[in-house]
């Protein structure tokens, strides 16, 4: 594992960085979530196998430092991000975030969109208002949730969904409350909306048991292809690791 020192926040972003061929694919994980145990089984999946790719835990999650003086709102993790990215100086990457991280993503694509080949997102927050998980963390005040509100989080969820328990476990009850505290706000200018405004090719992914979603239809209105992942929930890369591959491996297939 690889770490970066960011100036703003002064924090440690860490990352794995695999080695391939072809463009590097960065990839974001959701709220609670980490890329360094969500992603890597994806990488044995044909189509995905043998590309160079980073998983980067944000800050409050996983392995990444995690500030007590940071919002942890989509646009400051892009921001943390970006700077990153200018280090590196990484170009011609393709993007995939699931949830929580389609909005930071949206926003790192937003704020450098020459350098990204491809988006892909899965199951995106695309409008303010979150999810079932986010309005039920942001429901508490920012106090209980650190003393006793995550705990009760990941007893509650956990039962049904272990590997977000574990995850969940590791990552900072500050960063998660304010990070979904910043989902239920959303955005000055909609994460749909700046979807909508970007150029290069873009996909959302859906697991065939979110379904429907007005979504499904409307995003291809609006030239963002769609596509099903069947066996699968909100948790993609967990209900069906070798169909999300398969989306993500075809979706990077679309012409540039």
């Amino acid at each position: 594992m690889k770490s970066h020192k960011l100036i703003e926040p002064a924090a440690h972003l860490r990352y794995h960085d695999i080695p391939g061929h072809g463009a590097p694919l960065l990839m974001l994980h959701g709220i609670g979530c980490a890329s360094s145990f969500d992603y890597p089984r994806l990488l044995a999946e044909p189509g995905l196998a043998g590309r160079r790719a980073l998983l980067v835990d944000l800050l409050g999650h996983g392995f990444s430092d995690k500030p007590e003086d940071f919002s942890y709102t989509p646009r400051a993790q892009a921001q943390a991000l970006a700077q990153w990215l200018e280090a590196l100086d990484l170009r011609g990457f393709d993007l995939f975030a699931h949830s929580m991280g389609g909005s930071v993503a949206i926003e790192l694509a937003t704020l450098m969109p020459d350098r990204i080949g491809h988006l892909i997102l899965a199951e995106p927050n695309l409008d303010s208002g979150g999810g079932a998980y986010s309005r039920a963390i942001a429901a508490w005040n920012e106090a209980d949730y650190a003393a006793l509100g995550h705990r009760d989080s990941i007893q509650a969820f956990g039962t049904d969904n272990p590997n977000w328990a574990g995850s969940m476990a590791v990552a900072s009850a500050l960063a998660v409350h304010r990070a979904a505290k910043g989902l239920i706000a959303g955005s000055p200018i909609s994460w749909r909306e700046q979807l909508l405004a970007l150029a290069m090719p873009r996909c959302i992914i859906f697991g065939e048991k979110s379904l429907p979603d007005p979504d499904t239809e409307w995003l291809p209105q609006h030239g963002i292809a769609v596509r099903i992942v069947a066996d699968a929930g909100h948790a993609l890369a967990w209900d069906n690791p070798a169909g999300l591959a398969a989306a993500i491996a075809a979706a990077l297939g679309d012409a540039p």
